[in-house]
């Protein structure tokens, strides 16, 4: 029989050749597929070449030529340099500089080995002194396997949970490496003489890790793990613990024999009998066999997500946002964005027209977000398949429902933007949370998809459980808004009534002509005044606009302008001939709004611009100010929600109150605004033509407010 020593020389070139051919493949690999931006492929490339000439040197020379293990050592160098370019893939390279002086010594010792060799060649060899370098030689390895393993160890302990993707791999490949040298040298020290078939199978080794390396180096790859099925995991565990068993029987029986005697030989039947007993007790107990399963489930399986501690999480910063000013749909962001590691989000929130509106953004101000971030074909999409957009494929032109004609430009010129996930509530669309490229590279898979997915759903709960308190509230200021204007409009018709029958008594019972000219005159005057503001006051609410006739939209601007004369400057810029189909008084009081709103946030001497154009079918008034500006959350949260004010006292429906004005004569209202520059409001409004159009069956404008 043939021992281990006596088929090392034969199987020793074999794997030598075994491994020039996989680490010379390894190079090829990461150089044509590797990915380009790793810190590392440089120093990757450099060990797999230098480990496929050292195979290649060990095959045709032999392990312990005096070339070969020169080249061994650059090989080990290589090594070295690749853990320090790890430690830069995870940013740490500047911050960790205690790690140097490491690296610089593991330099140092393995330069030792070529000055070793040297002297082995200088000075005149005895049995003594080949075994004195024999063992620096051992401990010199010794000493670089251990300093390298823990550098290995201390890259990915403390590496953050995003980042060991990128180190898996490598990691397991440089620690495979180091750790058999661990194990070789070890066994040669203590032996004294290198253990021929661990020497002979160091090169297949060698090469089968640089396999896992070039595995490491590409990013697709990089992602990749062993996930084991829990049927397979649970035999090979008890495989694992039968071994065991057995092995533990082996020894304790061999050991008994060491002892021998009669006592000896009675302790190993007793031990047999209980080992055989102990097994036919413990082997077919479900206990034991439902501990195993738990304990290699919770040990052994290690999904992406701890979905425990995200569901924590996310529940904790719906909750409680880190600061007392982070807004609900702010904190609604940052939740669902924490769960991928992404670094920053958007909120799309669908309006009256299904059009999804910026409403709040986390950690994103460099982004421009449109004043319709998405037409009602997407939410539409969204709503219909529930489906999570991959931006990355959408980029790349792969369709899965038709998404590639529906999501916009902006969002694919975004290279920052990663994927689109609906909030989804009982089957309508609340909601679209844009998430943020992580900041390492990585595709979306099956686990993100699912998590994601159920997340959405929950926040869209939330979500649409926020909105329908904010209606609740609306109604009830609304009632009181009602209670308080019955009063007002009581006492209006009561002063109505009395100034009418103050007039017709005046008519008759006055006796100086002229005073009961200029009485009359009054009086009637301030009758109609009334009893016009009483029609208004009973108008609200109606919906509809009562006088629809042509107007000419300049000058009703005009008219604005000069109301505000010795106010506030309110400059008419332009004045293209155009009229509209409207209520001119209706009209004036909603431009009479916006200007007064423009006014109370620009300075004394910035003035406020009206801009009258012809748009097409539609004319259009621009209300343009040079004040504070709002936030797109402001606009669609805000500024037309009744009851909002910042007016002591005040009723907060200005901007309401325009708005729906508009909409009653088949207008819109837009706005544009930016913080720190301004604001813009739009009202536009059909030409005759298109009202024609509108009353034969063609399309109205749809009604609708922007946000920029």
């Amino acid at each position: 029989m043939v021992g281990a020593s006596g088929i090392a020389p034969f199987i020793a070139p074999f794997c030598m050749v075994t491994g020039a051919v996989l680490a010379f493949g390894a190079l090829v690999w990461i150089a044509r597929f590797g990915d380009r931006a790793r810190p590392d492929r440089e120093a990757a490339m450099a060990a797999s070449g230098l480990t496929g000439l050292w195979c290649v040197l060990g095959a045709a020379l032999g392990p312990d030529a005096p070339v070969t293990e020169l080249i061994a050592t650059a090989r080990n160098l290589a090594f070295i340099a690749v853990i320090f370019r790890l430690f830069s893939a995870d940013g740490r390279d500047e911050s960790l500089k205690p790690i140097r002086p490491v690296l610089l010594a593991l330099v140092l010792v393995e330069l030792l080995q070529p000055v070793i060799l040297a002297l082995e060649f200088r000075v005149e060899a005895t049995r003594q002194l080949e075994a004195v370098i024999f063992e620096v030689s051992a401990i010199l390895s010794l000493l670089v396997a251990i300093g390298a393993l823990m550098l290995l160890h201390n890259l990915y302990a403390g590496a953050a949970a995003a980042s060991r993707v990128v180190l898996r791999w490598s990691g397991i490949a440089l620690a495979g490496i180091f750790a058999y040298d661990l194990n070789l040298f070890t066994i040669a020290y203590l032996g004294g003489e290198s253990p021929d078939l661990l020497v002979a199978l160091r090169g297949a080794f060698a090469g089968a890790m640089m396999g896992v390396l070039a595995v490491g180096a590409n990013a697709r790859g990089a992602s990749l793990q062993l996930s084991p099925s829990r049927a397979v995991t649970f035999q090979t565990l008890s495989l694992l613990l039968i071994g065991s068993y057995l092995l533990v029987m082996v020894l304790v029986t061999r050991s008994l024999a060491l002892v021998g005697g009669d006592m000896a030989r009675t302790g190993q039947v007793a031990f047999l009998v209980l080992a055989i007993v102990a097994a036919v007790i413990w082997l077919p107990s479900e206990r034991v066999r439902a501990w195993i399963r738990v304990m290699a489930a919770k040990h052994l399986f290690q999904h992406r997500y701890d979905y425990r501690a995200e569901w924590l999480r996310f529940t904790r910063t719906i909750g409680c946002g880190s600061g007392g000013s982070t807004s609900f749909h702010t904190r609604a962001v940052k939740a669902i964005a924490d769960i991928t590691d992404s670094p920053a989000g958007l909120l799309l929130v669908p309006n009256e027209e299904a059009q999804l509106e910026l409403t709040a953004r986390w950690n994103w101000p460099t982004i421009e977000v449109p004043a319709i971030a998405g037409e009602y074909g997407l939410s539409g999409l969204l709503e219909q398949h529930h489906h999570i957009l991959d931006l990355g494929e959408v980029r790349a032109g792969i369709d899965h429902h038709g998404e590639l004609a529906q999501v916009p430009a902006w969002l694919r010129e975004a290279e920052d933007a990663w994927a689109l996930v609906p909030l989804i509530h009982f089957e309508r669309l609340v909601g679209a949370i844009v998430l943020g490229r992580p900041r390492t590279m990585r595709q979306l898979d099956w686990e993100d998809f699912d998590l994601l997915r159920v997340a959405g759903q929950q926040l869209a709960s939330y979500l649409a459980e926020q909105a329908g308190q904010q209606a609740l509230m609306d109604a009830s200021r609304f009632d009181e808004f009602n209670r308080r204007m019955a009063f007002v409009m009581h006492d209006i018709k009561n002063l109505a009534s009395q100034m009418s029958l103050l007039a017709a008594n005046a008519e008759k019972h006055a006796d100086n002509p002229a005073f009961r000219a200029d009485m009359l005159v009054t009086l009637r005057k301030s009758s109609e005044k009334l009893t016009a503001l009483l029609a208004r006051l009973g108008r609200y609410g109606a919906g509809q606009a009562q006088e629809m006739r042509p107007i000419d939209l300049a000058a009703v601007a005009k008219g604005v302008a000069e109301r505000f004369a010795g106010v506030h400057p309110v400059v008419l810029t332009r004045e293209e001939p155009v009229e509209i189909v409207g209520d001119r008084e209706q009209l004036e009081q909603a431009l009479i709004h916006l200007v007064q709103n423009a006014v109370d946030v620009s300075e004394k001497r910035a003035s406020v611009h009206l801009d009258v154009v012809r748009d097409g079918v539609m004319g259009r008034i621009d209300v343009v100010d040079s004040g504070t500006g709002m936030s797109p959350e402001f606009v669609r949260n805000s500024l037309f929600k009744p009851f909002v004010s910042s007016k002591q006292g005040g009723f907060g429906i200005g901007a309401f109150e325009a708005r729906e004005m508009i909409r009653a004569m088949g207008g819109r209202l837009t706005v544009e605004s930016r913080e720190g520059i301004g604001s813009r409001f739009s009202v536009t409004l059909p030409v005759p033509e298109a009202a024609r159009l509108g009353d034969a069956g063609g399309p109205d404008p749809a009604p609708q407010n922007e946000v920029a």
